[in-house]
């Protein structure tokens, strides 16, 4: 009798998992008012003039993002997700609106957006706090449904990576230790693995990954993984560390191997999650996706990465490949989370 009521306990909580995330998104998309997900869904675009080896503007612009205007009284972004969730602080869309009004100061040296960038670089100082492994994390201090309910305070390799990324941009800037030392604390979360507290996986044929969200077994979500991998290439700019500048070479490394996997032949794939159905970047993730490659071939010159662009930029021109990105997409949420 065990062995009957333990499959159906499973799906109960399946269900209520799933019933939960539908909820929230459709509270945060779909209630009264304006939803502020839409912070997260500028269009991806790529920075002008990226020079490689070198610490400058920030790879994407987030030209949109650095002017997003629901801010606590300090100054830092707050995200209304909404329904059961409310009002939080999200240290990736922080980092990224601060690396947004970094990129406009940078294009016309305006004090406001020193400032504000200024503002996110003390906040990220400020919340980076020991895990249960003793290693230096932002954590997201709210439940999130994921693939399962990932529990607050939860922290993530993409954060880590972005908040680095400001991290070097602000001590480049002001010459202030605080932001090197955050940078140094941030960073040691890339030399230990997920099961020993850090945001590294390396998988049974030795690739290296970051991993956006801690779950077992791991997902590797693909634009978690790229961006992550940035903070790592910024941080060895302004350091010179051999570990950032080798951990960012294995990410490239397992980049050009895996790249194939995340190719359905119509769409790339938001994850490698291991379910019967593979998850299908929506528009914007494939987007993103696009712009990322092209990041990537700036900063290492391989082919591999122009190429895979060019060939999911075709993807998105496409609109039977978009037709069917859209009705597989829908068929993963239905059937998965």
């Amino acid at each position: 009798m065990n062995n009957l009521r333990t499959p159906g306990k499973t799906f109960d909580n399946r269900i209520e998992r799933r019933w939960n995330y539908y909820r929230r998104i459709a509270s945060a998309y779909f209630g009264s008012g304006t939803s502020q997900l839409t912070f997260w869904h500028d269009t991806p675009q790529l920075s002008d003039n990226i020079q490689a080896g070198q610490l400058g503007a920030y790879y994407m612009p987030f030209t949109q993002k650095s002017d997003y205007t629901y801010l606590d009284t300090s100054g830092v972004p707050l995200l209304d997700y909404r329904g059961v969730l409310g009002l939080q602080y999200n240290p990736i869309a922080i980092a990224q609106y601060g690396l947004g009004n970094f990129n406009q100061w940078i294009t016309n040296g305006s004090d406001d957006r020193f400032a504000k960038f200024l503002c996110v670089s003390d906040w990220l100082v400020n919340h980076l706090e020991p895990n249960d492994a003793g290693f230096d994390v932002w954590m997201h201090k709210f439940d999130w449904d994921y693939r399962e309910t990932l529990q607050g305070p939860w922290y993530s390799a993409l954060a880590q990576g972005q908040g680095i990324s400001v991290m070097v941009r602000a001590f480049h800037a002001t010459k202030m230790h605080i932001y090197l030392d955050a940078a140094r604390r941030a960073f040691r979360s890339f030399q230990a693995d997920v099961r020993d507290g850090g945001v590294v996986f390396t998988d049974q044929d030795g690739n290296t990954w970051f991993e956006e969200y801690i779950v077992d077994p791991p997902t590797h979500i693909l634009n978690g993984f790229i961006w992550a991998s940035w903070g790592l290439y910024d941080y060895a700019l302004l350091t010179a560390d051999s570990a950032a500048s080798e951990l960012f070479a294995r990410a490239v490394a397992t980049l050009d191997r895996v790249l194939e996997r995340f190719d359905t032949g119509f769409w790339s794939l938001y994850e490698l999650s291991g379910t019967l159905l593979p998850m299908l970047a929506s528009s914007f993730y494939h987007s993103l996706h696009i712009t990322q490659l092209q990041v990537m071939h700036r900063l290492t010159g391989l082919l591999v990465f122009r190429k895979y662009a060019e060939r999911w930029d075709a993807y998105r021109n496409s609109p039977w490949r978009r037709r069917t990105a859209l009705v597989g997409k829908a068929a993963f949420k239905l059937c998965h989370y």
